[in-house]
């Protein structure tokens, strides 16, 4: 007897797209079959010519609650999610108010979650000058990973790391074989030109060189070799760092990287100037270093793709200003995952179940959830993401669920509707509206 049987021609599974009937009981995948066999107790539903693929894993999302839900909370973050696909997320440590850099501060964060998970939630710890103490105390509550930054992260009560706290930190990590996630951008040893016309985004981009990244990649590379200590670059936008990191990973360091849906998606010669909504930092950079962003994901030096969700209320966005300079750098993007990639994929001729990879399989791997999430396979859990790749959509800001709407992609025309989200085989999202909500659950090691 099943709970659930979800049938399809285009089911997205390891071995390739397939038809068939996928078989639930109690939330995890039973079987994989050609068709039906057995009675289903519950739900029995065939998505026809819709792709069936695993939900997909969201490993980098800031959702800034408690201290600073007037940015975005748990209550839309996690529905906003829902509406995308996202089944799993794991929030950073930072913007929340406290910051999630010490075992009190991880409680508080963890009852803040209560009774608004809509979809599952895992938690990044923080390093910060000061608190090694603090950082197997956060491995106990149950921390993913940890997050660090090389420059300054935006606020004060986050600051950024220097080698030498690193030099503490990473062996403790390490230890434990657990993930350092790092914004990778020094900005103490190239000082860029003036800003000048505060609107102008070229001027924006200038500000933040390439070589900020490339110089804090060479640093994370040479400290990931002494301490073999999982490191893992968050929103890479240099393509100059790409040989680096071939280069390393040939040597067998434990080293991954991720990009963001807005370095693929948009270029810099196609910014307008005062619109601040595409600030991010690392900046979107000029179409031939994406190009080759998209070439070394294709090659699996890059290893997935993450929002980066960061919004913001509108004057911090320096929305009427235009002031790109002072507005607050981050994208909002949660809900839109899945099209925006999507969309940008199917422009190179890119296949489909590429999605899968990218979105679901590979992010499920860095915080440890490879042996249950981003597959669809016997014995994993069985969250779905039910989509149309054919259909087109024009993005609103009336059909987004994150709390703020600022986000580049108004009115933008993208390919891939999601039609329905499933988490543990429960129907959370269909058509727009959500049957059930607070089912998500926290997820520890």
């Amino acid at each position: 007897m099943f709970d659930l049987a979800i049938s399809g021609r285009n089911i997205c599974t390891p071995e390739g797209m397939r038809e068939g009937v996928v078989l639930v009981k109690d939330g995890i995948i039973v079987d994989i079959l050609p068709g039906l066999t057995g009675e289903v107790s519950q739900t029995e539903i065939d998505i026809g010519k819709s792709l069936l693929m695993p939900g997909i894993i969201d490993p980098h999302v800031h959702i800034n609650e408690p201290g600073r839900t007037d940015w975005e909370g748990f209550n839309t973050a996690t529905r906003s999610a829902a509406a995308g696909g996202v089944t799993t997320l794991v929030d950073m440590p930072l913007n929340a108010e406290p910051v999630t850099t010490t075992a009190d501060a991880f409680d508080k964060k963890l009852a803040a979650t209560e009774g608004q998970l809509h979809v599952n939630c895992g938690l990044w710890g923080g390093i910060v000058p000061g608190n090694g103490p603090e950082i197997e105390k956060l491995i106990d509550k149950g921390v993913l990973g940890f997050k660090a930054f090389l420059t300054h992260s935006g606020i004060d009560e986050f600051p950024n790391v220097t080698e030498m706290d690193l030099h503490e930190a990473m062996p403790i990590i390490a230890r434990h074989q657990l993930p350092l996630l790092v914004h990778c951008e020094l900005t103490t040893n190239v000082q860029p030109p003036p800003a000048g016309n505060e609107q102008s985004y070229k001027n924006y981009l200038s500000s933040r060189p390439r070589q900020w990244e490339d110089d804090a990649i060479a640093l994370m590379i040479r400290l990931c070799e002494q301490y073999q200590c999982r490191v893992h670059i968050v929103h890479l936008s240099s393509a100059s760092s790409i040989e680096q990191i071939r280069q390393a990973r040939q040597k067998g360091l434990p080293i991954t990287v991720e990009t963001a849906q807005h370095y693929l998606y948009f270029n810099a010669e196609e910014i307008p100037d005062a619109q601040t909504a595409y600030k991010c930092a690392p900046p979107i950079r000029e179409k031939e270093n994406n190009e080759q962003l998209w070439q070394a994901l294709q090659e699996g030096i890059i290893d997935f793709v993450a929002t980066d969700h960061s919004p913001a209320p509108p004057a911090m966005k320096e929305i009427n200003s235009g002031n790109l300079m002072k507005a607050w750098g981050g994208i909002a993007s949660l809900q839109l995952a899945l099209p925006v990639l999507w969309t940008a994929a199917r422009q190179r001729n890119i296949p489909v179940a590429n999605m899968a990879r990218w979105l679901c399989e590979k992010p499920a791997q860095l915080p440890g959830l490879q042996k249950s999430k981003g597959q669809i396979a016997k014995g994993f859990d069985a969250d779905f993401v039910v989509w149309d790749p054919g259909k087109p959509f024009r993005v609103t800001a009336e059909a987004l669920h994150h709390k703020h709407k600022i986000t580049p992609y108004i009115n933008q025309e993208l390919y891939g509707v999601v039609e329905q989200t499933w988490l543990a085989g429960q129907l959370i999202f269909e058509q727009g509206s959500f049957p059930v909500l607070n089912k998500g659950k926290i997820i520890t090691p």
